[in-house]
């Protein structure tokens, strides 16, 4: 049952991935985080990284109040969403950064499928739970309106997308409202 940690589950086990299978430690060696909003400054200096930035979360249009597989139509769905994120290459070697970009972007291609087996516990997922992880096509007006608002100027992005992030429904502890009537016997007057 993945919980509210998934989103960010999501992105930790990308970046962990991507930090495991990353092979050109000598050659170019690269530093792999998620950025929160407020890491993105004027003044940020990430050296060589690899980060990922969500920068958009959107409901899933396909599964938008559908049930689970195997639950009644009477369960509450699962809050089924989409992961929108830039994968940026921060560096100030251009064979660097190129580099790591393609070696990135080709991981990602032969590897687009998340497992409970690769993602990370605290998301709580269930042993079916799958997420894809696919290229996004961005203008290159969205993309600068992105780079725009934020305080870095323009690095070499991709665009991603992580489909379909399910967080199901808290249980209801307390379970559906009991109705109880009294009755009363006696003597009719």
């Amino acid at each position: 049952m993945a919980n509210v940690k998934s989103i960010h589950s999501v992105c930790n086990s990308i970046i962990q991935f991507l930090r495991n299978a990353y092979p050109m430690t000598d050659e170019h060696p690269c530093d792999f985080r998620v950025l929160a909003s407020g890491e993105l400054t004027a003044s940020a200096d990430f050296g060589t990284t690899l980060s990922l930035y969500l920068y958009r979360v959107t409901m899933n249009e396909h599964l938008r109040g559908t049930p689970q597989p195997g639950h009644s139509r009477d369960s509450e769905a699962p809050l089924a969403l989409d992961l929108h994120f830039l994968m940026t290459v921060w560096s100030e070697s251009a064979a660097a950064e190129q580099t790591i970009c393609a070696w990135a972007m080709q991981q990602l291609h032969r590897h687009p499928i998340m497992d409970v087996s690769s993602l990370s516990e605290e998301g709580g997922w269930r042993a079916d739970d799958v997420v894809q992880i696919i290229p996004a096509e961005l203008s290159n007006e969205d993309l600068m309106r992105i780079w725009d608002a934020l305080a870095p100027e323009y690095r070499l992005s991709i665009s991603y997308i992580a489909r379909v992030v399910r967080i199901d429904p808290d249980d209801d502890e307390t379970g559906r409202p009991v109705v109880a009537t009294r009755y009363q016997y006696g003597e009719r007057s």
